[in-house]
């Protein structure tokens, strides 16, 4: 499947045939032609935006102001022991950096598997791949609430995705021209 010609007729080494760089070598192809592919990219959204998630999750939950106690016995946190406090809080700042983390790992995926596949099928790369995938995510994500809901993720992650595009594709322009350069 992957070989190194080594400028002789015949056929491709094998792993253990090659030199450690020709490895090295090898193994950098077949890592650039994963992360290339639909699965790869997808993965990779996924691991990516799960990190994300859990990050934005325990930022978030750092910051809330509501209090996790569940009991009629205590009415607030403040009445319970410090210890106590602080292990309600770290598991209320886990519990919600991991669902956090979830739900960013599984839009990241979806989106990310869906834009590739439709990449792969249209054969171009350009803007009306996102717009797409933002649609199909957004009505797939929502689609449980019903159609009037699905229409409004549609929308709604369509023009997410296009403002990001856009603007993702505008640090690619040409610079500007420079006054000084007469």
């Amino acid at each position: 499947m992957f070989g190194v010609y080594s400028g002789q007729q015949g056929p491709p080494k094998t792993l253990a045939e090659m030199t450690q760089e020709e490895q090295a070598e090898e193994g950098a192809k077949r890592m650039v032609a994963f992360m290339q592919s639909c699965p790869g990219k997808t993965a990779m959204a996924g691991v990516s935006g799960f990190f994300l998630g859990g990050f934005f999750g325990l930022f978030m939950a750092s910051m809330a102001y509501d209090v996790p106690v569940g009991t009629e016995a205590v009415k607030h946190i403040s009445d319970l022991p410090f210890k106590q406090q602080m292990k309600l809080q770290f598991t209320d700042m886990g519990r919600r950096a991991y669902s956090s983390a979830r739900n960013f790992g599984y839009i990241g995926m979806v989106f990310s598997g869906v834009e590739c596949s439709i990449e792969s099928l249209r054969a171009k790369h350009d803007i009306y791949n996102g717009v797409s995938a933002g649609c199909i995510t957004g009505a797939g994500l929502s689609i449980k609430a019903g159609p009037q809901a699905a229409l409004i993720g549609c929308a709604g992650f369509a023009a997410f995705s296009t403002a990001i595009d856009l603007y993702m594709n505008s640090e690619a322009a040409a610079p500007p021209k420079n006054d000084y350069d007469e």
